[in-house]
């Protein structure tokens, strides 16, 4: 899959399938209609292509205000949202810089300079409810007509429903921040997880006994807390493990976001690794304590409840493998 952050230049343009959107989490919703682009790009012999923004636009939006309380916070990072791309078939992937011009483009200007000059469309899908252009004054009626008069093709894609509800991004949100995962994993079609690669941290929980592997998370996550995961990525099998994803507030004043995992029984060098973090069970909230002694016990509590999971789970898998081998 090929990236290009802003608009291909002329040499790397070719006629494409096309849709356009943020992607964040790249549910069920996102996946049927990655589906409907794949196919049409294969039937008409285009490459299928998505655009996407960094930052959010209401992000940008957010941070021109001043209060990024009402920027949303990320499912996954670019990293995860390319990946969940890529395997979901696509050829291209446009980041376009969301940015005070670009948010200034009206809908003509972006159907002219974006859709046509720049990534030669010839057919493109988007969600019943899509607007486009500065004050988003575009909607798909606009579209359908610029299309007409521009040579591609325009459909729509309506709601996909998990039961009774809209599957969206911030239903998965809401999901996450309630730590239900398994709702989550309904939404999105596979386990919540975030990846990336192991940084150096300030080597604090190797002092109290816990060492652990540090992710950088970039952006405001859609959770928060100390949660029972599974790392990938450092063996064979998924290894267990107990995380903490927030600002450390015992330690750490500075507000920055920091996925920290303590391993089990697990004692390698793995600065620099790719690793993916599943999360399974959300134990509590982040806390600040008084001092290290007593955060060192919470962590040690989070600890036990974290075997005491996994133990559970090998008893009703060795449990299941019994009663199936008497079937």
């Amino acid at each position: 899959m090929k990236v290009f952050r802003g608009l291909p230049n002329a040499a790397a343009r070719a006629p494409c399938a096309l849709t356009i959107g943020n992607f964040d989490g790249v549910h069920l919703g996102h996946q049927a209609l990655l589906g409907r682009v794949r196919a049409a790009a294969t039937g008409l012999g285009l490459e299928a292509a998505v655009m996407t923004f960094e930052p959010h636009p209401r992000e940008f939006f957010a941070q021109k205000a001043g209060d990024l309380s009402k920027a949303p916070p990320r499912i996954a990072n670019l990293r995860d949202k390319l990946q969940s791309l890529s395997d979901n078939g696509i050829d291209r992937v446009i980041v376009e810089h969301f940015s005070a011009p670009f948010a200034a483009l009206s809908p003509q200007e972006f159907t002219e300079k974006v859709l046509v000059e720049g990534l030669h469309v010839k057919w493109l899908m988007v969600g019943d409810d899509f607007c486009y252009g500065a004050r988003r004054a575009g909607n798909v009626q606009m579209l359908l007509e610029a299309g007409r008069h521009y040579g591609f093709h325009v459909e729509t894609l309506p709601t996909v429903m998990n039961g009774s509800n809209r599957v969206s991004s911030s239903a998965v949100r809401a999901a996450l921040a309630e730590g239900d995962f398994v709702h989550a994993e309904a939404l999105l079609g596979h386990p919540y997880a975030i990846s990336g690669h192991v940084i150096h941290g300030q080597k604090l929980g190797r002092t109290l006994g816990f060492p652990t592997l540090n992710l950088r998370v970039p952006h405001r996550p859609a959770l928060s807390g100390i949660f029972i995961v599974q790392v990938h990525g450092l063996a064979e099998q998924p290894l267990p493990a107990v995380a903490s994803l927030g600002v450390r507030p015992t330690v750490d004043d500075s507000g920055r976001v920091l996925l920290e995992v303590h391993v089990f029984d697990f004692a390698q060098n793995c600065y620099g690794k790719q690793v993916r973090v599943e999360f399974l069970h959300k134990i509590r909230d982040e806390e600040k304590y008084v001092d290290l002694p007593t955060l060192t016990a919470a962590i040690d509590r989070d600890a036990v409840i974290a075997r005491e999971y996994f133990a559970q789970r090998i008893q009703e898998r060795d449990g299941a493998t019994t009663a199936t081998d008497r079937i």
